[in-house]
């Protein structure tokens, strides 16, 4: 399994990171929708992407948009501090999320988008 961590925040990017790798996930980190649209084009396939909703460049609305678009079947899993209850993250949801969790990103939280892309931990 290959995840891709769509986050500006180094220490986002950084948890994120580990905790996929804890569970012997493989993934790589960018830091914009931009980049991860770009990462995608040149080729690359990942089964999760955990996806930002603020970023610069391209947030996380606009890319999952395109995502969805090119036609990229990935998870998308939309992790932001939004409340779940908020506009925007209506408008996160609508743009393609297979689901959504508000920061922080715990283990409990990972296994619970895991199990969506239909690997049991």
């Amino acid at each position: 399994m290959m995840a891709l961590v769509v986050d500006d925040n180094i220490v986002n990017q950084r948890i994120h990171h580990k905790l996929l790798e804890n569970f012997g996930i493989e993934n790589q980190v960018v830091g914009n929708g931009k980049e991860a649209i770009d990462v995608h084009c040149s080729g690359k396939h990942f089964d999760l992407i955990l996806m930002d909703m603020d970023m610069p460049v391209m947030n996380g609305i606009e890319a999952t948009r395109m995502l969805r678009a090119m036609g990229i079947r990935s998870t998308i899993a939309g992790v932001s501090s939004h409340s779940s209850l908020s506009e925007d993250t209506r408008e996160f949801i609508e743009a393609g999320l297979d689901d959504y969790q508000e920061k922080p990103l715990t283990p409990a939280k990972l296994v619970s988008i895991l199990h969506k892309v239909n690997l049991h931990v």
